[in-house]
């Protein structure tokens, strides 16, 4: 039964990154127990500080019988049971509503927001959840912020703790080793996890809340154990929040079609490229002369010059980790690659890729299922048909949110952020179709849009969940798959995750395994100095984004660790600055039941959301992964390795086009000072929990690493 799954608007941000120290602490083989009240887990031997949240409470669901398919999901009965509706309560009373948001988070969880009328009195809520009878348990809310209090949840990032830890053994440990240890400290192997070695999820049988966190830091540095690090699940569905506050670009554009056509018609043909689209000229990531004109630097990756020197990809197959693909997309659907039948350890009804989120051991579909469509339609309709008054009504706890930041809006203000962010939520569930439209669309017609990369296959792999639910052993099998899959190029366009050893050891042994093979990830949008992880662990490509003017964009990564950048766009003022890609929601059932507006809305283009223009280094990084595509593709015999492809990548890129704020030049100049090594944005340091030797370096090495890559340049070397 396909899961009833999806995902989150991922432009890798960690807006709550925790306190750590300017440098890591040295690795020490011993286990480190926490003061009184001191909450954390360790990253090589460093302190990764945590809080607990008391105003969400985590809810585990009981796995559910695969012939529940006509009933009600768990967390649509746990609404309706806190407000008072029923909804599988063991009691026969009806009982009062609560003052409480119910959300869902992938298919095993759910996260109930406690609001003003239930904060007083959070044990009664609990009560309630733990009577349903398909309620497993509640588990510990964490966050990386450095208070415990958190009003909003604006900025913070969501992980939950379950009783579950990833654990390694040393290469070489035998199976009774492995049996004594696990029994002397009382862990029961859930599963060894596919597609890695000597990884299992274990469960703690002694043990459970924030004392897993305890029971993973003893185990680091035992003997016969290489790293262990609980199986947080994490969520960074406050993006889409972040994204629709303060954004005057996201306004309802009457009769889009029309007006989409008129904008067209200004811009000369493109008959001279490969896949002639008269979109073209609205994605200045591949060529900006249409925007900027012939007398302005190019601020793009010059990707249509590459065009006529090249293959374009033909031959490259790119593994995109992500959310929902769906790439049965007019523009994508020619473009996915199948797994063939030699493969050894295909999976059962595997053909274009691998489901990972969720429960289980997985989906063969990376698509929307009718299901999860069916979770968000309700939501998403009532974005379109409720006046402003009923809006604000039936969505109380948002209003109550967007009120706390801006007391004097008015109703029609509060309306149009709650239609704003419903909207970008579901759209945003298709990240992972952005970044694939971004590295490898072809248009089907001539109102289509065309990838770097557009000879290249696609490879989709999906690891979030509902709200962004993602795990670290779900990560570490995706990792592993792609690269077992074949894949030359992996691309990551989540650059804020909590650091993590066992991923940063799966992608090491990944790596050494498969020398040509090249990661590409997001550096992460919190505009900090040092790039997010997983973007930081060394051997994989960091990408900062930048904006059609040449700058950096506000949001992006920049300084420590920083390899390249690309366009991501800005849509803050207008969506035109913003990469256009392939959408998700023109699927028939977001519209059943309903008229399709004549208006463009939120990121849409068009007003089914066939089309979006979005911004982030989640879309800089799948330019880069098009890039590498087009140079593996000049290199059909597979001669260069990982480390030449990546030298040639920055050797060709430059400063060209690009310039450096005000802002940021003074940035630089107080960095300079202080020294390179350190944040001058306390307490935001580093979030990644990496951190690169500190030395003197260039304003443009600082934020733009080594340049604007340069998609014709890299393909004349390769051929050189």
């Amino acid at each position: 039964m396909k899961r009833l799954v999806s995902s989150i608007f991922l432009t890798g941000c960690l807006w709550g990154a925790a306190t750590l120290s300017n440098y890591p602490q040295p690795y020490q083989a011993m286990a480190q127990v926490p003061t009184s009240g001191e909450l954390f887990y360790t990253f090589y031997g460093q302190k990764i500080p945590l809080n607990l949240r008391s105003d969400v409470i985590a809810v585990e669901f009981k796995p559910q019988p695969r012939n529940t398919r006509s009933l009600l999901s768990p967390h649509v009965r746990l609404r309706q049971a806190l407000e008072g509706g029923g909804g599988g309560t063991r009691s026969v009373t009806r009982a009062p509503a609560l003052d409480v948001e119910v959300n869902p988070l992938g298919d095993r969880y759910a996260l109930v927001k406690l609001l003003s009328g239930a904060l007083d009195n959070p044990d009664a809520v609990t009560q309630r959840i733990q009577q349903q009878s398909y309620v497993e348990n509640t588990l510990p809310v964490l966050t990386r912020t450095t208070t415990s209090e958190v009003s909003s949840g604006e900025n913070t990032q969501t992980v939950i703790l379950p009783n579950e830890i990833v654990l390694s053994f040393e290469p070489g440990v035998s199976n009774l080793q492995r049996q004594l240890l696990l029994s002397r400290h009382n862990l029961k192997v859930i599963r060894p996890l596919r597609f890695s070695q000597n990884r299992y999820l274990v469960r703690s049988q002694s043990t459970s809340g924030t004392a897993v966190l305890n029971v993973a830091n003893q185990l680091n540095g035992m003997t016969g154990i290489q790293s262990a690090t609980p199986n947080f699940v994490q969520t960074l569905s406050h993006l889409v929040r972040q994204q629709t506050v303060g954004n005057a670009a996201l306004r309802e554009t009457p009769n889009a079609v029309e007006r989409l056509q008129g904008l067209l018609s200004r811009f000369p043909s493109n008959a001279e490229t490969p896949f002639p689209s008269t979109m073209l000229p609205l994605q200045w990531h591949l060529d900006s002369t249409a925007r900027r004109g012939q007398l302005l630097p190019r601020t793009d990756i010059r990707a249509r010059e590459s065009w006529k020197n090249s293959n374009k990809g033909e031959g490259v197959v790119v593994a995109v980790i992500d959310s929902l693909i769906q790439w049965d997309h007019p523009d994508l659907v020619n473009n996915v690659y199948e797994v063939g039948d030699d493969v050894e350890d295909k999976l059962p009804g595997e053909v274009h890729g691998w489901d990972f989120s969720g429960e289980g051991e997985g989906d063969p579909d990376t698509r929307i299922s009718p299901d999860e469509v069916g979770i968000m339609r309700s939501d998403f309709q009532k974005s379109f048909t409720l006046s402003d008054a009923e809006l604000v009504k039936e969505y109380e706890g948002l209003s109550l949110e967007y009120q706390y930041f801006n007391p004097e809006a008015s109703q029609a203000e509060l309306a149009t952020w709650i239609r704003n962010y419903i909207r970008n939520r579901v759209a945003a569930e298709f990240h992972g179709t952005w970044s694939a439209g971004v590295i490898a669309a072809r248009p089907a017609e001539e109102m289509g849009v065309t990838g770097v990369a557009p000879n290249a296959k696609i490879l989709p792999v999906r690891v979030f969940g509902l709200g962004g639910e993602i795990t670290s052993a779900t990560l570490i099998e995706a990792v592993g798959y792609a690269a077992s899959r074949g894949a030359d190029v992996i691309n990551m366009s989540l650059g804020s995750l909590l650091p993590d050893r066992e991923l940063s050891d799966q992608m090491f042994e990944v790596l050494d395994a498969n020398p040509k093979l090249v990661i590409i990830a997001s550096a992460g949008n919190d505009g900090l100095d040092g790039v997010g992880f997983p973007a930081a662990i060394p051997g994989v490509v960091s990408v900062g984004a930048t904006n059609l003017g040449g700058n950096r964009t506000v949001y992006s990564n920049y300084g420590g660790r920083l390899d390249v950048v690309a366009p991501g766009g800005d849509t803050e003022q207008s969506l035109s600055g913003g990469i256009l890609t392939t959408g998700g929601t023109w699927v028939d059932g977001f519209w059943q039941g309903m008229d399709v507006p004549n208006f463009a809305w939120g990121m849409a283009l068009d007003p089914q959301g066939k089309y979006v223009q979005v911004q982030g280094t989640s879309f800089a990084a799948p330019a880069v992964s098009g890039v590498l595509a087009l140079m593996k593709g000049e290199d059909s015999n597979r001669r260069l390795n990982r480390d030449r492809l990546v030298q040639i990548l920055k050797e060709t890129s430059s400063y060209e086009g690009l310039s450096i704020s005000k802002a940021d030049e003074n940035q630089y100049r107080l960095q300079s000072a202080v020294g390179f090594g350190t944040a001058t944005n306390f307490p935001f340091l580093r979030p990644s929990g990496i951190f690169p030797q500190p030395k003197p370096v260039s304003p443009e090495q600082y934020f733009f690493g080594s340049g604007l890559v340069n998609a014709e340049a890299a393909i004349q070397e390769i051929k050189r």
